[in-house]
């Protein structure tokens, strides 16, 4: 009885939300409609919204997304730019905002066959968190490079790819080696090993990669993973503007250091190129110089940003 009595408030209060914000009826119409008091009816309101049966989205008249986004596949030859408004230019409010995005966006794109590939950082993390459950058949999930940190800093690789593969109802494939070594021939010896290879290639054989760029920053989860020595350090504070898929790149997209992208395991920048989607995902002022050296490089064809770093990278030439 309890239950039943818990389903007849639940169904009246989607009722009168129904009525309130699709049909425009006033509270005291609804109450008279629904047989209670305009009090309850209020109450069954700020309750609906406060439970998430009701989500406003404000939009400002004055938000040119589209036309921003429009301009940026022009510009650097995307095949599509989502540009994401964000309330306040701070990093961790930027992740969250286009982390949500990106989640929509690759929801909307996966299909049944497709093979995901997916490098790791805190961006790409706060998207993994926001994918929804998307009920797809023979998808494969793949890690992109080695993330496996040397400090305690998290890279997130192993938590990315897990979330990807629990929303696309796979088991994914992991590389559980760090993004560089200390020399080329232990990356060779590595990757000759069957185990490694089969997944290496998986990742060249993806129809869809996800990545993000890294800032050459002392805050960056790469150089804070403790791979660098300090003439790696110097390489990448006098040449980098940023990194995407654990290698660094220069404004133009040129690679800063043939030596360090000798170490690095992973899918190389020529191999991202060939996609028929490379989706990258990132935002933030100390961002914006990777990002724009990721697509003069032609490295990735659809960008997920928001409006600040949208504008920037507009206004930005070299």
């Amino acid at each position: 009885m309890a239950e039943d009595r818990m389903d007849e408030k639940l169904s009246k209060m989607i009722d009168a939300a129904r009525l309130y914000y699709e049909l425009n009826f006033n509270q005291e119409e609804i109450a008279q409609k629904l047989g209670v008091s305009r009090p309850t009816i209020s109450r069954f309101l700020q309750q609906a919204k406060d439970e998430g049966y009701v989500q406003i989205k404000i939009v400002h008249p004055n938000d040119n997304n589209f036309v921003l986004a429009e301009r940026l596949q022009t510009k650097f030859g995307l095949k599509k730019a989502v540009i994401v408004s964000v309330p306040q230019y701070e990093d961790s409010i930027v992740k969250r905002y286009i982390g949500e995005a990106a989640a929509a966006y690759l929801y909307d794109t996966v299909r049944d066959g497709d093979i995901i590939a997916t490098t790791w950082g805190t961006t790409l993390f706060q998207m993994a968190t926001q994918l929804k459950d998307k009920p797809v058949r023979d998808v494969k999930v793949v890690q992109l490079n080695g993330g496996v940190s040397h400090s305690e800093t998290n890279t997130y690789a192993y938590e990315i790819v897990h979330l990807f593969g629990k929303a696309f109802h796979t088991i994914p494939y992991f590389i559980p080696l760090p993004a560089l070594v200390d020399h080329e021939v232990v990356k060779r010896t590595i990757e000759s090993d069957r185990h490694i290879r089969n997944i290496l290639e998986l990742g060249m054989l993806s129809n869809i990669a996800v990545v993000t760029v890294g800032a050459p920053t002392e805050d960056s989860v790469l150089i804070r993973a403790n791979y660098f020595t300090d003439s790696d350090l110097e390489v990448i504070r006098s040449k980098a503007a940023g990194d995407i898929c654990s290698r660094y790149i220069d404004s133009t997209g040129a690679l800063c250091s043939e030596e360090l992208n000798e170490r690095t395991i992973g899918i190389s920048l020529d191999e991202l190129k060939r996609k028929e989607q490379s989706i990258l995902v990132a935002g933030g002022a100390k961002k914006v110089n990777g990002m724009y050296g990721a697509m003069r490089g032609g490295y990735t064809n659809v960008l997920i940003t928001d409006q600040f770093t949208g504008r920037y990278l507009l206004e930005r030439d070299i």
